[in-house]
């Protein structure tokens, strides 16, 4: 995998959209179409670019665990 964000001392890594996609596993067309439906991790916006901080990148998907094996953690659409 290649989506590794350039470490700086004090700041938390941060995911493009595209590298957000990589990380997931998931086409970017469906990022683009979770941020449509007001779901996935929230993004910053520095101008027309989106920014995924890693951490609400991991509280996100720990928000998508099954609750139980094969029960889903919520209605989610």
């Amino acid at each position: 995998m290649t989506a590794t964000p350039p470490s700086h001392p004090g700041l938390e890594p941060l995911f493009d959209i595209t590298e957000l996609a990589e990380y997931l596993g998931v086409p970017l067309s469906t990022i683009y179409d979770w941020r449509t439906r007001g779901l996935g991790p929230r993004a910053y916006r520095f101008g027309k670019r989106l920014k995924f901080a890693l951490s609400d990148v991991r509280a996100w998907m720990e928000e998508q665990r099954e609750a139980t094996p094969g029960t889903p953690s919520s209605d989610r659409g």
